[in-house]
């Protein structure tokens, strides 16, 4: 008999080394624990069907399905045959497998009737879904050729077919055979999670859970199993959030209260529009933060052109009043030259001190870029360093070396999400103390992501927009169905133009040269052109169907001075048109700018286009966006589309967002560059088993805030929340 397998027993013990090669060099799973926790992605049931008609070109899939019927025909290109076998869902989706060269014993194999599991790309021919050559088991009766797949047929002995994330060269039924073997000899760890909590929230244990999720022997038995093994997850993250909060109310900072007749007020007194109710409430929220002896570290979220600036310049105000220092830090130089410009225009004569025609307490506003000349740097940075600047604008420049603050009491990071945690916190470690902390972004998020992610954050969240923005319509435009219709796009671009007004042209990709983080690659797996580009759509439509309008072209490659001038020249209206990518996406504002057309829209994500879309509408006319894509009409993608245009409700477009994309990318997974085992949780579907969670985890922490009666769990919350991804929780 052999020995007990733990969480920690290589695989190669288990599974054979060549077999533990794959695993390890495809899915990135090295011991008996990975591979137990490498959940099943679904679960087919005999009988039941996969929905062919629903999958993508291009997508690695395992499919069950039973064939309907086979075909052979010589090859014209070259000797031999090609096997065709016509393979149905039940529902009257169908999938063509191909196989090429003489294979008559596939042909006795794959007979009619049979039901079979086939994993492979798919791929599309002559208007028809196909897997060229898919690996494949087949399920059930015995018959010719059933010997190559009868050690498989054991893993799927019950009613419910485990189907795992698995890799081309390590198909679903491989990854079961392997689980099988693990789990006739695996010792599960102790459970850790306390007793009471099991008890009170009727939760199976956690071995039963790893056996039923793998192996269900019923339907109720792997609900119960899910629930348990969700609850795990949820609670470390819960625990762990719980945790640094608790140990954030004891650090020190700090107070920067308002002080009467200062700069706030001052400020409030010549702002040219009513705050609107919305940015007052907030207002008043950071204002009580800021005067706390603890770090304010609150998230701001609202959609673009809600006024978050302006609340993030009175939090500003609140702390150079008080006698600190607040820096704002902005993803792109582009947008940090705006706010400069913007803060300066607001503050007038407050931001102005030193110059003639200041006000009495004025404070300056430095702007701090990597573009910056060595004399102006200088001068910058002495600013700084003095206190004479009581704010601070700039970007990456303000992480190095050499920049100093006199007393930073406020960090404002804006668009959060375009920041490294190592980033936002090497601002933070340039004062004294910790600062405290305000983080914007203009991508709602939902309130389970909210709950989840930033449950050590206070949220406040801006829902009204204020008085004069304008509404958006937007619209997909069929490129490939209907090319008229993209003519109609031009014309009507023209038609903004002649009354006056300013238009964008969106591109995903630069153009040729290296490639920078605002652009994907430019080929494609499924063999798609490569996404349009900048620098070769501007000139076809200077020569086309813009010709006569004033064009300007704008990307992260072109030097910083460059951007500032075309960005100048575009809000001053000396050109019609701007041709850009993604570095328009945040904080640039042309209230003259009414029409947004993005070329190869089913190529940017749904926050990303809502994003962009509030580039338009921003003065007093109607803004409007045109989306532009050759993706089919029943395709995701179109369907993400239509999505986008239906509604400009970002927090209704954050929830379709989040269900599209991978989860683990939200709780962190991919920013802590480590494997996460946060797998079977959905921000989206368990809310109340989230906020459950989260009452349990306060009610533990307030008893035994280290867990040091509780050392399996602490284990247990360390390995499903390691500490890089506890950093990203607490950095935000």
């Amino acid at each position: 008999m052999s020995e007990p397998a733990t969480v920690d027993t290589p695989l190669k013990k288990l599974v054979g080394d060549k077999t533990a090669k794959a695993l390890a060099s495809h899915l990135d799973l090295h011991t008996a624990g990975d591979l137990v926790y490498h959940f099943p992605r679904r679960y087919d049931e005999r009988g039941e069907h996969t929905d062919i008609r629903s999958l993508d070109v291009g997508e690695q899939v395992t499919v069950l399905a039973q064939v309907q019927r086979t075909a052979v025909r010589p090859m014209r290109q070259r000797r031999g045959n090609l096997l065709e076998v016509t393979v149905g869902d039940g529902s009257g989706g169908v999938l063509t497998l191909t196989f090429f060269g003489n294979q008559a014993w596939r042909e006795r194999e794959l007979r009619p009737g049979r039901w079979g599991l086939f994993a492979g790309k798919v791929t599309e021919f002559r208007g028809k879904r196909q897997l060229n050559g898919p690996e494949y088991v087949l399920l059930g009766e015995s018959g010719d050729g059933e010997a190559a797949v009868s050690d498989d047929i054991e893993e799927f002995a019950g009613a419910l077919i485990p189907v795992y994330p698995a890799a081309a060269a390590v198909p679903t039924w491989v990854i079961a055979r392997c689980v099988r073997v693990v789990l006739d000899t695996f010792t599960p760890p102790d459970d850790p999670l306390p007793s009471a909590v099991r008890a009170s929230r009727k939760l199976v244990g956690l071995g039963p859970a790893l056996t039923e999720i793998h192996r269900p022997s019923s339907k109720e038995a792997l609900h119960q199993a899910r629930r348990r093994l969700k609850w795990d997850e949820a609670f470390a993250v819960q625990v762990t959030l719980v945790q640094r909060k608790h140990r954030a109310a004891d650090w020190p900072a700090r107070p920067r209260p308002a002080r009467p007749g200062g700069l706030l007020e001052a400020f409030d007194a010549r702002l040219p529009y009513e705050l609107t109710a919305g940015q007052r409430e907030v207002g008043v929220e950071i204002a009580a933060d800021l005067a706390t002896p603890h770090p304010m570290h609150r998230l701001l979220q609202g959609e673009v052109g809600s006024g978050k600036t302006v609340v993030a310049l009175r939090a500003m105000l609140q702390v150079v009043d008080a006698g600190g220092q607040a820096a704002l830090l902005a993803p792109t130089e582009v947008l940090a030259a705006q706010h400069h410009r913007g803060m300066l225009d607001l503050l007038g004569p407050l931001g102005r001190a030193g110059e003639l025609g200041s006000a009495e307490h004025a404070t300056r506003v430095e702007l701090v870029t990597g573009s910056l000349g060595a004399a102006a740097r200088r001068r910058a940075l002495g600013e700084v360093a003095s206190g004479a600047a009581g704010i601070v604008l700039g970007t990456h420049a303000l992480l190095y070396e050499g920049v100093d603050f006199a007393d930073l009491g406020l960090v404002v990071v804006d668009e959060q999400h375009r920041f490294g945690v190592e980033q936002r916190d090497a601002l933070r470690a340039k004062a004294d103390q910790p600062p405290h902390v305000l983080v914007m972004t203009a991508t709602p998020i939902p309130r389970t992501v909210a709950m989840t992610v930033y449950g050590d954050l206070e949220v406040s969240t801006l829902s009204q927009l204020p008085r004069g923005r304008s509404p958006i319509a937007s619209h997909v435009v069929p490129a490939a169905e209907k090319p008229a219709y993209l003519d109609r796009a031009w014309r009507r671009l023209r038609e903004e133009v002649t009354a006056g007004h300013q238009a964008y042209v969106v591109c995903p990709r630069i153009g040729d040269g290296p490639t920078s983080d605002e652009e994907p690659p430019p080929e494609d797996d499924n063999g798609r052109r490569p996404p349009l580009a900048v620098t070769e759509v501007a000139p076809l439509l200077a020569e086309g169907p813009l010709h006569g309008l004033r064009i300007g072209v704008l990307h992260g490659r072109l030097p910083a001075d460059e951007k500032d001038a075309v960005m100048r020249s575009f809000a001053a209206g000396d050109l019609d048109v701007l041709v850009a990518t993604t570095v328009v996406e945040v904080g640039v504002d042309v209230p003259n700018a009414t029409v947004m057309i993005v070329l190869d829209a089913d190529r940017f994500g749904v926050s990303q286009l809502h994003q962009l879309r509030g580039r338009v509408g921003r003065g007093a006319a109607a803004g409007l966006c045109l989306l532009v894509s050759e993706a089919a009409e029943g395709s995701s993608a179109r369907e993400r589309l239509d999505a986008v245009a239906s509604t400009s409700d970002g927090f209704k477009l954050a929830e379709l967002d989040l269900e599209q994309r991978r989860e683990g990318d939200v709780l962190g997974a991919t920013q802590s560059g480590h494997r996460s085992h946060l797998r079977l949780l959905s921000l989206r579907r368990d809310a109340d088993l989230i906020r459950d969670a989260r009452a349990e985890a306060i009610t533990l922490i307030e008893d035994d805030p280290e867990l040091a009666r509780s050392p399996a769990l602490a284990a247990s919350v360390a390995a499903l929340v390691d500490e890089d991804r506890a950093e990203y929780l607490e950095k935000g």
